[in-house]
């Protein structure tokens, strides 16, 4: 579906003539356009309809910038319900960084197949990041959360000092790493690019967030990633 703007109904009817602007079946009239043809007394012409009527087809979908769709272009997809935004929105972004965020998860799942533990609490990390789309999409609230028996508070803590909870210091992974903890540290630096297309999917005019709950969420999930290289490296899982 083709929108035709204001500016393009008036190239189509600058002749000087006024003469009819015709409205095929796959392009509609966005607000101002409707307008303009209005306020200048502009013929539209329908061909797909009869006796030059547009058609009486109910619109299915809305815009942010209030056009009413029948179908829904390729270009568009739902931001909720029935309103659709471009593909390129950022709210749309940070949805396909939690896809992308699942799937590397998933493989690090895969890389530690032979610690049943590690394993296990990332399908709890899978899980948590799942509830996120649905917080987005239905305006839910995050609420209060623990990850792998840590609080908000612990995983911050934790985080800063793994020498002292641990025993084990801060570290730069290298090649030599198991593939697991590598896998591990895949899904962190995702999570930090989540975290970032989320701050600006949520970000309001005066640089603060609508939704600090999600903020919130990603940055303590990229501190219990980093817990878990720490364990990691730490010898703390066993096959």
């Amino acid at each position: 579906m083709a929108l035709l703007t204001e500016a393009d109904v008036r190239a189509m009817s600058a002749d000087g003539t006024r003469g009819p602007v015709v409205v095929r079946a796959h392009e509609i009239l966005t607000p101002g356009a409707r307008d303009y043809l209005r306020e200048h007394k502009v013929e539209v012409v329908y061909p797909q309809g009869e006796g030059g009527k547009e058609p009486e087809a109910a619109p299915r979908y809305r815009t942010l910038f209030g056009a009413e769709l029948t179908t829904k272009p390729e270009h568009m997809t739902h931001l909720h319900g029935n309103i659709l935004v471009c593909k390129d929105h950022p709210r749309i972004a940070f949805r396909g960084m939690i896809d992308l965020l699942e799937a590397e998860i998933l493989l690090a799942q895969q890389a530690a197949a032979d610690y049943p533990t590690l394993a296990h609490e990332l399908e709890e990390v899978l899980s948590f990041v799942r509830r996120f789309i649905r917080c987005d999409v239905l305006s839910e609230p995050l609420g209060e959360f623990t990850l792998c028996g840590y609080t908000p508070e612990q995983l911050r803590e934790y985080s800063h000092y793994p020498e002292k909870h641990f025993g084990q210091p801060h570290f730069l992974p290298s090649r030599t790493d198991s593939p697991a903890l590598l896998a591990v540290n895949k899904v962190r630096a995702v999570a930090r690019q989540t975290e970032l297309s989320a701050y600006a999917a949520f970000r309001d005019a005066d640089g603060g967030v609508t939704r600090p709950d999600i903020i919130l969420g990603l940055n303590r999930l990229s501190s219990l990633l980093w817990i878990l290289m720490i364990k990691c490296k730490a010898g703390r899982y066993s096959t």
